[in-house]
């Protein structure tokens, strides 16, 4: 059966290393290190790669090694630790079995703190839970999960994406908590994956956090132009299509490398139909994604101070800033006092409109709202 995708710059999910651009050393070092036994922390922005990055990893791992059980779970809904338990029991509870009767046997007296319920699909026989944790029991509960993943004495890998939402808990000590059950599950190995690098450092750099040292850490760059215009190229090519060097060029420095909205702009450029693409296209591509965006662009102009939306037009104008403080960079853009700047960037920051980067430049997050904000 043929699993080539129509179109082959994928903007959610993932395919095959095929479909996959670069990553390589990544990949290879985050195998080594969870071979090895160390825990990784993956930190990026959102939308950088962190995700596929996983999902490559574990394809790699699973195409070469038999007997892994490699799970992903996204935690950037969850509220609170019953939450969290929840998604984590529905994820791994049932899937360490090979037989739908084994699952039944073991799973109905390891438990204590819940019940598991179990359905099978008719065709694949593989089994589905649901699961009832009272608020009062998310503590046991997690334990007996982890309790189960330990004593299946099996390889296992878990990534826990968007990891910082843990901080945001009511309850007190979760950090502690997880830690105190994760440093002693020896077949158990996780990626810790976040967004929020400010909370992430925190966690895993602070010498009074719980997870200190305690991980590999990797920081998530964008794709090197070079690597990423050969991959692109490569895709339009087998689709007996042409993507000329500076059209990749132009989306590249446009969106400044940010993955997802490279994928976005090539997704489109491709889907026009044609075999050759021009520099219009590509502007013409960004431009209706500008329009169709328009409306909300303007609700985030109005849920802002008019000081806020001056200081994120100065920097959307620069690209990054690295000093919004200076008076040049001030004068530049009719910016006033230093405090009122100090508060307007606190605020952006606050609300994700703005990032800071690992060089400790300041920029605006959505890339293409940032070329809206210019007014190109």
């Amino acid at each position: 059966m043929d699993t080539k995708p129509k179109n082959p710059f994928l903007i959610s999910g993932y395919h095959s290393p095929a479909y996959f651009c670069d990553r390589v050393e990544e990949t290879k070092y985050i195998i080594s290190a969870l071979q090895s036994g160390r825990n990784v922390s993956l930190i990026s922005p959102r939308r950088i790669g962190k995700t596929g990055l996983i999902h490559n990893v574990f394809h790699s791992l699973n195409d070469q090694y038999r007997n892994l059980n490699c799970f992903y779970i996204d935690i950037f809904a969850t509220q609170n630790l019953l939450e969290f338990t929840t998604i984590l029991g529905k994820t791994v509870i049932g899937q360490l079995e090979n037989k739908p009767q084994t699952i039944i046997k073991k799973i109905s007296g390891f438990f204590k703190s819940f019940r598991p319920l179990f359905s099978f699909d008719a065709q694949t026989g593989m089994p589905t839970v649901s699961l009832d944790i009272k608020n009062e029991q998310a503590q046991n509960s997690l334990l007996e999960i982890f309790s189960y993943l330990k004593n299946s004495k099996k390889t296992i890998y878990i990534a826990i994406d968007e990891f910082q939402q843990i901080t945001e808990y009511p309850e007190k000590g979760v950090e502690a908590l997880l830690r105190s059950h994760i440093q002693f599950l020896p077949n158990v190995h996780f990626i810790f994956s976040g967004s929020k690098k400010h909370l992430m450092d925190a966690m895993f750099s602070s010498a009074n956090r719980p997870f200190y040292q305690s991980t590999q850490k990797i920081n998530l760059k964008e794709i090197d132009i070079k690597l990423y215009r050969k991959f692109a190229q490569g895709l339009f090519s087998k689709y007996k299509k042409k993507l000329p060097a500076e059209v990749f060029d132009f989306i590249y420095e446009n969106l400044q490398g940010h993955t997802w909205y490279v994928q976005l702009v090539l997704n489109l450029l491709f889907a026009l139909g044609k075999t050759d693409y021009s520099l219009q296209d590509a502007k013409d591509v960004i431009n209706r994604i500008l329009q169709e965006e328009n409306a909300t662009y303007k609700t985030y102009c109005e849920l802002i101070t008019k000081g806020q939306l001056l200081l994120l037009r100065a920097i959307a104008r620069e690209q990054s800033v690295k000093s919004p403080f200076e008076q040049s960079f001030m004068q530049k853009n009719g910016l006033k006092a230093v405090s009122s700047v100090k508060l307007a960037l606190k605020s952006l920051i606050d609300k994700t409109l703005i990032l800071k980067d690992e060089n400790g430049c300041f920029y605006v997050y959505d890339r293409f709202f940032s070329i809206w904000l210019k007014g190109d």
